[in-house]
């Protein structure tokens, strides 16, 4: 039966396939060299510790992992991610104020389920990460993009945006940001702007919703205090995830945000999955209480920063003179901008046919369709001799469209 059109909800008009996931299709066909997922380095996941913890689990509290769990997280968890949290700088009042998610992309569709009615204002840093800007998309959200530099966010211009809204009676509900080693630009925002930003939440009356998986990952002694630990009001929603720092295939996030919120999402939550995997669960904590994952982030950064500097050397030795690019302190990226008349779009089938070289085009990236110029380099995943490979046949790719 050919399904019509009428069947399907008006939502779903909106629903659009991630160019990340089709570029991984294509890179899966093998002999590609890909700087295109934000993909770990499958040698940083603890594979001993974790069949560890599993077997343990299972062996002594097998009867209650693998049943139905609490919508809101396993309470071993959650004591341990409110240690965790405290490490990073973060006081949580109680557990309570801790949701698990099945990943932080689900966290990212219960704030589009629980705040976003059609027509309501959502601001996104240009560009933004493009998981966030395809989910909240479904709600049907008015998008507004706010520039940046290399210090992030820039204030004055969020100041003017703001008091246009404000001048327009415009209902603005949250302000997405990733401070700290942003996907897909690598940048972190100042700690004088990050102070200035809760400022202006609180003046305008609006929310931010924290995204933090990279601040774990630094290379350089950068403050990069959270912005839920600056926050005196229980504005700031903060948001992150296990993927980057045990393993992306446990599906494990968590937010962290005041009694109400938290209240809102565990009823959003329950009508999704009723609730994360408890045995998932189980590994994470045991993750946590062993300090595996502690242990872990000293292997990542090291690795991640010789990868990181290798790829930065070879941009300055093979791109063209035109192109720039961020020099990101952590975090997974590397965003770079070529001469104007390249179109990365157009320029990416070449890449893939002709030099086995793929990427992700930056114009998706940016909620207002700009940065048709630019392109999002990982440099986590590959292997050391990929990274000047890849940049170098890359290089060439971009100087035969020049």
């Amino acid at each position: 039966m050919l399904v019509p059109e009428t069947f399907f909800a008006e939502r779903t008009s909106l629903l659009k396939a991630s160019e990340i996931r089709q570029l991984l299709k294509w890179v899966a066909d093998g002999g590609i060299i890909s700087f295109g997922g934000g993909m770990p380095s499958p040698s940083t996941f603890p594979r001993q510790q974790i069949i560890e913890i599993i077997t343990e689990g299972i062996s002594e509290h097998g009867d209650k992992l693998l049943q139905y769990g609490t919508t809101q997280g396993l309470k071993e968890l959650r004591s341990e991610l409110k240690s965790f949290m405290e490490w990073k700088g973060i006081s949580v009042p109680s557990i309570d104020n801790i949701l698990v998610l099945s990943g932080s992309q689900q966290g990212l569709d219960l704030f589009g389920k629980v705040f976003i009615d059609e027509g309501d204002v959502v601001l996104m840093e240009l560009p933004t990460y493009l998981a966030a800007i395809n989910t909240f998309k479904a709600y049907n959200p008015e998008f507004v993009g706010l520039k940046m530099d290399d210090d992030g966010i820039i204030m004055h211009s969020l100041e003017s945006i703001l008091k246009e809204l404000q001048s327009k009676h415009k209902k603005l509900k949250f302000l997405y940001t990733v401070p700290t080693c942003q996907n897909p630009t690598g940048v972190t925002l100042s700690m004088e702007r990050r102070k200035h930003l809760l400022e202006l939440a609180s003046e305008y009356d609006f929310l931010i919703i924290e995204d933090d998986p990279y601040s774990l990952i630094l290379y350089e002694p950068i403050d990069v205090t959270p912005l839920k630990s600056m926050d005196a009001e229980g504005r700031v929603i903060h948001l992150s995830t296990f993927s980057k720092i045990l393993s992306p295939g446990l599906r494990l996030g968590w937010v962290v945000a005041d009694d109400r919120l938290i209240e809102k999402f565990v009823l959003a939550k329950q009508g999704m999955d009723l609730c994360t995997s408890p045995l998932l669960q189980y590994i994470a904590y045991g993750a946590l209480e062993r300090k595996v994952i502690h242990e872990n982030l000293i292997k990542i950064r090291a690795l991640y920063k010789t990868k990181r500097d290798k790829m930065l050397e070879a941009l300055e030795t093979y791109f063209p003179e035109g192109c720039k690019w961020t020099t990101p302190i952590g975090g997974l990226f590397i965003f770079a901008w070529l001469p104007e008349k390249v179109n990365t779009k157009e320029l990416i089938q070449d890449c893939i046919k002709k030099h086995k070289i793929a990427y992700v085009p930056g114009q998706s990236f940016f909620v207002d369709r700009s940065g048709t110029n630019t392109m999002r380099l990982n440099f986590s995943y590959p292997a050391m001799d990929e990274i000047e490979e890849g940049i170098k046949r890359l290089g060439q790719a971009i100087k035969e469209r020049l």
